[in-house]
C-alpha cells in the first residue's frame, strides 16, 4: 500500500520533466539541476509508489503503462499548483510586483528594450523581467506571465489578442555588389532547423535556385549580415526601413507579414501589474508605424 505522506512533490516535478523531455539529461537542463539529481528524484518516486514508472533505455526514457497513467495525474497536480500560485498573485492589488514578459527575440532587441526607461518612469514599483525567447512558452506552467509572439498562443487557459502586424521585405546594402542583377542575388537565411518557419518558407520561395550565402538563426544577425553586404535578407520592415545603408528591393516579390499576438493566463489578466505590462507592450507596438494595426489597415 502506498503511503502518500512519503510522496514528495519535488520527486513528481522531476518525473514530469523526464516524461516531457524523454531523457534524464533533457530533464536536468529544463530544471537546471544535474543528471544525478534527476535520477535520484525519479528513483525516490518509484520507491515511494513501489512501481516502475520509466524504462531507462540507452539514449532515452520511455514511460511504462503505469508511468503514463501517473503522468496524466501529475499534469493535473502541476496545473492545480500553478493555478493556486496564479490566484495568489492576482489577489495582490498594489502595483508592487515582478512580471515576467517573454517575447520573440526581434521584438525584445529592437522594440521593447528601447522603451524600458519609459516603463520604469511610469511604473517604478514593477520589476519587469523581460526574456528573449523564440520557443514555445507555457502560461499555464507559469514560465511567463505575459507572452508576445508572432503566432496565436493556443493554450486553452490563455487569453490572446492580435495587437500588430509585422510586414517583411527584402533588403540589401546599397553597395551590395549584385544589387542591380537580381539573378545573381545570394540570400541570408535560417538553417534547416527553421525549415517550417513562415518567413523562411517565404524567403526560400523567392530565392528559388539562387544560392544561400549564409545561415544565421536570429533576425538581428540577418540585419548585421545585410549591413555588411553579405547578401539579401528578409527583414521586418520596422527594422529595414530605419537602416540608412539598406535599400528595399522587393518590388516584384509576394508580400509577407506575420501577426503579433499578446497573451496572458486568464487568472492573471486583471492583476494590476500584469495589466500595466500588457498596456506597455500594446503601446510600444501601436506607436511603431510599421507594426501598428492602424497603419496595416490604412495600407490595405
Amino acid at each position: 500500500m502506498v503511503d502518500w505522506q512519503m510522496v514528495d512533490w519535488e520527486d513528481i516535478r522531476h518525473f514530469l520533466a523526464v516524461a516531457q523531455s524523454g531523457t534524464l539529461s533533457g530533464a536536468a537542463r529544463a530544471l537546471k539541476v544535474d543528471h544525478a539529481t534527476v535520477s535520484r528524484r525519479l528513483a525516490a518516486l518509484e520507491a515511494a509508489l513501489d512501481v516502475r514508472l520509466v524504462d531507462r533505455l540507452p539514449r532515452s526514457c520511455r514511460l511504462t503503462t503505469v508511468g503514463r497513467q501517473v503522468f496524466e495525474r501529475a499534469m493535473e497536480m502541476e496545473a492545480g499548483a500553478h493555478g493556486i500560485a496564479r490566484l495568489a498573485k492576482a489577489a495582490h492589488a498594489p502595483l508592487v510586483d515582478k512580471v515576467a514578459l517573454s517575447a520573440a527575440p526581434v521584438l525584445v532587441t529592437h522594440l521593447l528594450a528601447e522603451h524600458l526607461t519609459r516603463f520604469r518612469a511610469e511604473y517604478p514599483d514593477i520589476r519587469l523581467s523581460l526574456s528573449s525567447e523564440g520557443q514555445r512558452i507555457s502560461l499555464s506552467r507559469r514560465e511567463a506571465d505575459v507572452v508576445l509572439r508572432m503566432r496565436r498562443p493556443d493554450e486553452a487557459s490563455s487569453v490572446a489578442r492580435k495587437i500588430g502586424t509585422m510586414a517583411f521585405g527584402l533588403y540589401a546594402h546599397r553597395a551590395y555588389v549584385h544589387l542591380a542583377t537580381p539573378e545573381k542575388w545570394q540570400f541570408i537565411a535560417f538553417d534547416e532547423s527553421y525549415a517550417d518557419m513562415p518567413q523562411q518558407v517565404w524567403l526560400l520561395g523567392i530565392a528559388g535556385r539562387r544560392p544561400v550565402a549564409c545561415e544565421l538563426n536570429l533576425i538581428s544577425e540577418h540585419l548585421i549580415a545585410a549591413r555588411a553586404g553579405a547578401g539579401v535578407a528578409g527583414l521586418p520592415c520596422f527594422l529595414g526601413e530605419r537602416e540608412r545603408d539598406l535599400v528595399r528591393i522587393d518590388q516584384d516579390v509576394p508580400p509577407f507579414s506575420r501577426d503579433v499576438w499578446l497573451a496572458v493566463h486568464r487568472d492573471l489578466r486583471k492583476a494590476p501589474a500584469v495589466r500595466a505590462v500588457m498596456d506597455f507592450v500594446t503601446g510600444a507596438v501601436s506607436d511603431n508605424r510599421d507594426l501598428s494595426l492602424r497603419a496595416s489597415r490604412a495600407g490595405g
